[in-house]
């Protein structure tokens, strides 16, 4: 990633928060980026110790240090507040046969990886990044009391692929290790598969019935799985806790960071599609280990989707992946892998020895989470009649678009604009991930204004929708060639706090406390798009106390959202929603009727 000039990327801070602030608020933020940028200033000072780092032997980018502290550094829980979710689309077979296909495609998108036969992603002639398939598999983020670890293959401790052959299935609860590949590697067969996986559930639901017979408390044992919705330190005091209560935890907890991923069969089918997506989410029952990198749910109907913890992975690597696992049918995934009967694999329960603490502990976390998913307002959208089609047929960029209806109607539901963050994929550089985009320009500030005044004529208005457009392809286009300014002086301020003393900045610069930087980044809407034919919803929690979290699927001939917002602000997701449908058919209607080539 090229590392922007510190001219650069304060001269497009202002241009970026500029929209969202008043005459006095832009003069006070004016005055200290002016004062930063000084030649004796805080931040030349900062941006010499980046350069020194970025010029480091073995430092692959500037944002090697700041990527890890986004995600590990992050203290509150991640169960909702940062794993993802995708809702596949539905498929005829039962629930034991959708989730042997699943693990048969899972496996030989295993098999292409280790053996390097996974062709790079190419977007506009340029190959992508691949580095992220390393985090698929065995892979599992690690508590810490400050900052979190990642367990994963391909590293100092375990070079090369991960040599495991067993995955942690979950019923009701309870955890089971399961073989999957043979001690030589081979895959287990489609047959062998379905048959573990009916014997994981055969024993979830006697255990259940033995509980039942002996009137013995479901409370009095709850899953382990539970202290990962916890908060990040928390759960790390605990997970100390659990390694100290007897040896046998720490060979349970090894077979789960170890295992190639999680399957989660649940015992119970979703009333409609918004509850399937609330369950991908923050569905818990002691049923996700939410620190996987990779959990393949499947419901008691056959539907299925995925949970992906977010620390080394991104929407686009797991949309390859799910790509995959879908595009091609299970019986072709096994015959590819080389699957062979081989049996029934190899089973056994995974357990826990707790005392009265631990078990009080994980009793709470599950009071706790089941609170906090009540406390979160979600809403599905979907549109059959509009699609990225749709607006390439008007002339338009299909995200500029969504994008501009998002802003309209947010001004109509809240009265007014707010700061929008848009996830801009930079997967075309080396380590690349992700870049933070703002939305509001002058130019859709202008736009909605014309929309909003009744004076305005049609063609004043269709004017303004293209010139924000414009405006916002623009961007977006800078933002994934690395020429934004967000994460670059978030770096620079995080440098103060690690080396401040060191360096001489021994307070944090004025410029982090202005109105521009605090309103820029303070999130109204937070919005990330997961284009697939093979997913119907994409969603995410929100990301601040009035924030709306718009996850959205844009298809060529359909669209469909994945709303989430704090319970105490449902109200006005719901007028935001209603007023998105009203957009969209508005602003289809209005470029419809523009004779003008595009």
């Amino acid at each position: 990633m090229p590392l922007p000039t510190l001219e650069a990327s304060c001269e497009r801070f202002l241009a970026w928060c500029a929209p969202l602030l008043t005459a006095d608020e832009r003069a006070a933020t004016e005055a200290e980026v002016a004062a930063f940028l000084r030649p004796d200033g805080p931040g030349r000072v900062l941006q010499a110790a980046l350069e020194e780092y970025n010029a480091t032997e073995g430092v692959h980018s500037w944002l090697d240090t700041f990527w890890p502290y986004r995600y590990l550094g992050r203290r509150d829980r991640i169960a909702l507040n940062a794993n993802f979710f995708f809702l596949f689309q539905d498929s005829s077979r039962p629930q034991v046969e959708r989730a042997a296909g699943l693990i048969a495609g899972a496996l030989n998108y295993k098999r292409l990886l280790d053996q390097e036969l996974i062709p790079p992603v190419v977007q506009r002639g340029r190959p992508h990044t691949m580095e992220q398939n390393k985090y698929l598999f065995s892979t599992t983020r690690i508590p810490g009391p400050e900052q979190d670890t990642v367990r994963a293959p391909y590293s100092t401790e375990h070079p090369g692929p991960s040599d495991a052959r067993h995955i942690v299935v979950f019923f009701r609860g309870g955890m089971h290790k399961l073989d999957v590949l043979s001690t030589d590697g081979v895959p287990h067969s489609l047959d062998d598969l379905a048959a573990g996986l009916r014997a994981v559930i055969r024993s979830g639901t006697e255990q259940g019935d033995t509980d039942a017979a002996t009137d013995t408390d479901a409370d009095s044992a709850p899953s382990v799985s539970h202290l990962t919705t916890m908060a990040r330190a928390e759960w790390a005091a605990a997970r100390q806790s659990l390694l100290a209560a007897h040896p046998r935890n720490r060979t349970t907890l090894d077979d789960i960071e170890t295992a190639l991923f999680c399957v989660c069969l649940e015992d119970f089918a979703p009333a409609d599609t918004q509850e399937a997506c609330d369950e991908l989410l923050y569905g818990d029952r002691g049923n996700r280990w939410f620190d996987k990198a990779v959990s393949l749910i499947v419901f008691a109907d056959g539907r299925a989707g995925i949970n992906v913890e977010h620390c080394e992975l991104d929407g686009t690597t797991i949309l390859s992946f799910v790509d995959t696992l879908l595009g091609t049918e299970p019986e072709e995934h096994s015959r590819q892998s080389g699957a062979r009967s081989l049996g029934l694999p190899a089973l056994a329960p995974l357990t826990f020895t707790l005392d009265d603490a631990l078990r009080s502990q994980a009793r709470s976390a599950a009071h706790s989470f089941e609170e906090y998913g009540a406390h979160t307002a979600t809403r599905t959208v979907a549109f059959d009649d509009f699609g990225a089609n749709t607006a390439k047929a008007l002339g338009v960029s299909p995200d500029a678009f969504v994008q501009l209806a998002y802003q309209l109607a947010h001004q109509r539901a809240k009265g007014h604009l707010g700061a929008t963050y848009e996830s801009i994929a930079t997967r075309q550089w080396r380590r690349g991930r992700t870049e933070a985009m703002r939305v509001v320009t002058p130019e859709i500030q202008a736009f909605v204004a014309a929309m909003q005044d009744p004076a305005t004529d049609p063609d004043a208005r269709r004017a303004a929708f293209r010139t924000a457009a414009e405006a916002h392809v623009t961007r977006a286009k800078e933002c994934q060639a690395g020429d934004a300014p967000e994460q670059h002086l978030w770096e620079l301020e995080l440098i103060q706090r690690r080396r401040g003393t060191e360096l001489g900045v021994t307070e944090q610069p004025a410029l982090y406390r202005t109105p521009g930087w605090l309103t820029m980044r303070d999130d109204y809407l937070s919005t990330s798009s997961a284009p697939s034919a093979n997913i119907q919803y994409f969603g995410f929690g929100s990301t601040s106390s009035r924030c709306i979290g718009v996850a959205y699927v844009l298809l060529p001939e359909c669209f469909n959202i994945y709303l989430s917002t704090p319970l105490p602000v449902a109200a006005p997701m719901h007028t935001f929603a209603d007023h998105l449908r009203r957009s969209v058919h508005e602003l289809r209607v209005l470029l419809a009727s523009d004779r003008t080539p595009a």
